[in-house]
């Protein structure tokens, strides 16, 4: 996406350069592994990452002469890796930053998840399906095959659009991948001649 940037003239070099030194501050989370019924360690392991609490207070020291906290980090190598001083106020702001003020929605649903689409499931009668995560994690639930789970994807759009992104839209037959096109020129050349061809807007 960088690179794209300064292909544009969107962005500097340097500072694209810059930017993939920063360290990574996300979450990446994804269902290409699924937590086995049969095995409850890895199943406590992970309920314990979730529930780990985000400081803690064995890497921790506050030096009261000084005013200063120092934390220390977990591994060994990387770029989070060493420990780092900072002020006491400053540690503190760092940490009720994470706090949502009194009020304040962090989770957002749309779509299936909606409480409005909910709401009409209810009145009408359709259960609402078993979590896809609890239900990995039951005893007695039966773990999907690697491709079946690949195929999430294409039920949440289906939710969510009403349109199943593995049919053909033409004819209605089942579509298959045939390639991965990821070179950006191709990719331009492609949308272009959809963009030239494609019917006009009709205005209501």
């Amino acid at each position: 996406m960088l690179r794209w940037f300064v292909r544009r003239g969107l962005l500097e070099a340097e500072t694209a350069a810059g930017m993939l030194t920063w360290s990574h501050s996300g979450v990446h989370g994804h269902d290409g592994v699924w937590v086995p019924p049969e095995d409850r360690a890895f199943a406590t392991r992970l309920a314990r990452s979730c529930a780990r609490h985000p400081v803690a207070l064995s890497r921790l020291a506050y030096r009261a002469d000084s005013g200063t906290v120092t934390y220390q980090s977990d591994t060994a190598s990387g770029p989070t890796a060493g420990a780092e001083t900072v002020d006491a106020l400053e540690f503190l702001a760092r940490v009720v930053s994470h706090i949502p003020n009194k009020g304040q929605v962090l989770q957002r649903y749309y779509g299936w998840y909606a409480n409005r689409t909910r709401g009409i499931r209810r009145r009408a009668g359709v259960p609402e399906p078993a979590p896809a995560v609890a239900a990995a994690v039951a005893e007695d639930a039966v773990p999907l095959a690697l491709q079946d789970a690949r195929r999430r994807w294409a039920e949440l759009l289906r939710r969510l659009f009403a349109v199943d992104p593995l049919r053909c839209p033409r004819c209605g037959d089942a579509m298959r991948v045939v390639a991965f096109i990821t070179q950006p020129h191709v990719i331009d050349r492609i949308l272009t001649h959809l963009r030239r061809h494609a019917p006009p807007a009709t205005s209501a």
